[in-house]
């Protein structure tokens, strides 16, 4: 799990980082000296869990956390020199989007791992509940892998094209990343409802994909993958798409525990691309469409250019593709 640190104190901050790295599951993502320079560092880099101070100078951590849980919402542990002492501010945070408190370790003991364990267990806790698990990749495979897939002009077609192909006892989740606005996203789910063998719903901030059903973003700000539950964010602001397709799927190569297959279907521009060129840095599978059967051949186009795709198949043969790379999981 990638843990950032949040502290003003640079001594309990050192111990932070010391607890985190303690046994080699987790890595720090980065490390801010207040609330301000959290926030910065987040809509840059969203790690899987933040360890945040409560009273610091520029912006405290109820306010920071406010703002995280709003423009790039992430897990947050309160980490405080006192929980009871600082209750009221510890509420609040925790109404912001908390999820849970601890205190700091005590600095300059001799016997580190027992005063750190309350740290440590809250830490651990978080881990089970974003679904992150500190294990190798060929341990996870033996779970059916997530199915992304981006498309855009022509989309809908081909997005049915795919869904009604997939078999009943389809055992993987699938998130689908649709250029579409908003106020005509809820038709697209209804119709692609109606034309897919698994059940396919609107993604709701929170939402665990599921194996077996079809998630797809609605809104005009980007889906992010968040440990095991998926997310809404506006940042990065530059995307010209909202949701992008890229951004989804770089959120999947770097916090998705268990596998991946990516999908690029048809569609105009450039989106997608690079998303799926970092899913397959990251070793996982990854399909784009061919030009001859897509409507639009621009974002499969670059991804053939950035050499992201592992396979380039028509339109008809993706599904059973997809089929016969998750049934035997």
């Amino acid at each position: 799990m990638r843990i950032a640190i949040v502290n003003d104190v640079p001594t309990a901050a050192e111990i932070l980082q010391r607890a985190v790295l303690l046994h080699g599951q987790h890595e720090v993502a980065w490390i801010a000296q207040d609330g301000a320079e959290a926030v910065e560092k987040c809509l840059k880099d969203t790690p899987d869990l933040i360890l945040m101070d409560l009273i610091m100078p520029k912006l405290n951590g109820v306010q920071a956390t406010r703002i995280i849980m709003r423009e790039c919402p992430c897990a947050i542990l309160v980490v405080t020199c006192s929980v009871n002492d600082n209750a009221q501010m510890v509420f609040e945070a925790m109404g912001a989007g908390a999820l849970d408190a601890v205190d700091t370790p005590a600095l300059g003991s001799a016997n580190f791992e027992s005063v750190g364990a309350p740290l440590l267990v809250k830490i651990n806790s978080m881990n089970r509940l974003l679904g992150i698990k500190a294990v190798e990749r060929e341990e996870t495979q033996i779970v059916p892998p997530l199915v992304v897939i981006g498309a855009s002009a022509g989309g809908p077609s081909a997005l049915a094209a795919v869904l009604s192909r997939l078999p009943k006892n389809f055992p993987s989740p699938v998130v689908i990343i649709q250029h579409v606005d908003e106020q005509f996203a809820p038709a697209l789910v209804h119709w692609l409802k109606q034309q897919s063998v698994l059940p396919l719903r609107a993604a709701c901030d929170g939402d665990v994909p599921t194996p077996g059903e079809v998630l797809m973003a609605v809104k005009d700000e980007h889906l992010v993958m968040l440990g095991r539950r998926v997310g809404y964010t506006i940042h990065p602001k530059d995307a010209f798409y909202r949701p992008s397709v890229d951004v989804f799927f770089e959120s999947c190569a770097r916090r998705w525990a268990g596998n991946v297959i990516g999908v690029l279907l048809t569609g105009m521009g450039r989106d997608g691309g690079k998303g799926l060129k970092a899913l397959r840095d990251a070793g996982f599978h990854t399909i784009a469409q061919d030009k001859a059967s897509c409507a639009v051949y621009g974002m499969p186009k670059a991804a053939v250019e950035l050499k992201a795709a592992v396979e380039v198949l028509p339109l008809d043969s993706i599904a059973p593709r997809l089929s016969k790379l998750c049934l035997g999981f």
